[in-house]
């Protein structure tokens, strides 16, 4: 225990401020929970879309910055809300720890740190703050000790080092499809054509009634700034110099890619171009030195199960959660049964179809 308290002393939390971003962006280089969602121009353009604020706190062991959370921060009646949405997938816990001789030590760090993260999160005055953690942070106590709580959430992840070991995992109806495709003439490019990932966002869109991720206008911002600094790229599945499959998808300084928008010409359904986009896509960023490909989100519906015949390995996921505002909680209650009546009647509309 006194080791516990030594380290705690030595342990402060603060907002980070722009000279502070290098060495932020370092330490999303160096820790198993960094990617492209913590980086600072990445929130900036994803705020700069919806009307949204960001801020980073860092937390500092013996004055070396070791960890901390990006925090996208949106205002609603019941007050400012700290959550993911689609485009940010993970918005969880960065930690890159000293090494410590011995295991025990080890774990008394890191809940220091992490003891010193749920404090400062508390003292931010947030109505609500959900917090989606990468696969490789499983260790929450510090949280759940403090009244917060914990859910359970998966995803895909293809790994990309061997990609014969992996076309041997891919399910054998995509196979065919990818090939048919392939013998039919198909093609795969990547370029910064937005209108065409855009076009088939919005069909998808409609024929699903799937949720649109931006405004159009709001959207081809957001592209175009992650484009131009090589965070975001496109990849689009051809026929007859026609795109009719297209995604989007997340990479950077990082060895995980992350595919976050697909969509696809409804006429070319049956084709396969969906399966021949993903893999090709896939075998692109293996190319380009890429060690894994997260698909994002593994709900159970028909695009996890397509997402699942790619090969790619289940992976768990904690998310923590913390509400202090009683208006949030009436106003989530009423929206879950908002949306539970939308699906009704969408079900209702197709069966008397």
């Amino acid at each position: 225990m006194p080791r516990l308290a030594e380290q705690s002393s030595n342990v402060r939390s603060r907002e980070l401020r722009e000279a502070d971003f290098d060495a932020w962006c370092a330490l999303l280089g160096r820790s198993p929970q960094g990617g492209v969602y913590g980086r600072p121009e990445y929130l900036a353009a994803l705020c700069e879309a919806t009307g949204a604020s960001f801020r980073i706190i860092g937390v500092f062991l013996n004055d070396q910055l070791v960890g901390g959370v990006p925090l996208y921060e949106r205002r609603q009646r019941a007050g400012t809300i700290v959550a993911n949405r689609t485009l940010l997938y993970y918005n969880g816990i960065v930690l890159d720890l000293p090494s410590r001789k011995f295991h025990s030590d080890e774990t008394a760090q890191m809940q220091s740190v992490l003891a010193e993260l749920e404090r400062s999160l508390v003292g931010g005055g947030y109505a609500h703050v959900s917090l989606h953690n990468h696969s490789s942070l499983i260790d929450v106590r510090p949280f759940l000790v403090r009244g917060w709580q914990s859910s359970l959430s998966y995803t895909y992840v293809v790994s990309l080092t061997d990609m014969t070991r992996q076309w041997e995992r891919v399910d054998q109806n995509l196979k065919r499809l990818i090939r048919r495709c392939e013998r039919d003439g198909a093609s795969y490019r990547e370029d910064a054509d937005f209108d065409a990932l855009f076009r088939l966002h919005w069909q998808t869109h409609r024929r699903k009634g799937a949720p649109l991720y931006l405004p159009e206008a709001a959207f081809r911002r957001f592209f175009e700034r992650l484009h131009a600094c090589g965070l975001a790229r496109l990849g689009h599945a051809v026929f007859h110099d026609k795109v009719v499959a297209s995604q989007l998808m997340l990479v950077g300084p990082y060895p995980v890619s992350h595919t976050v928008c697909a969509g696809a010409d409804e006429a070319y359904l049956k084709s396969g171009a969906s399966a021949f986009l993903r893999w090709n896509a896939i075998l692109s960023l293996h190319r380009d030195g890429y060690a894994a490909n997260d698909l994002t989100d593994a709900s159970l519906n028909p695009v996890t199960r397509f997402k699942s015949q790619l090969g790619g390995d289940l992976t768990p996921t904690l998310s923590v959660t913390r509400t202090d505002s009683l208006l949030f909680r009436v106003m989530g209650t009423a929206q879950h049964i908002r949306t539970g009546l939308q699906r009704l009647r969408r079900s209702q509309a197709r069966e008397a179809a």
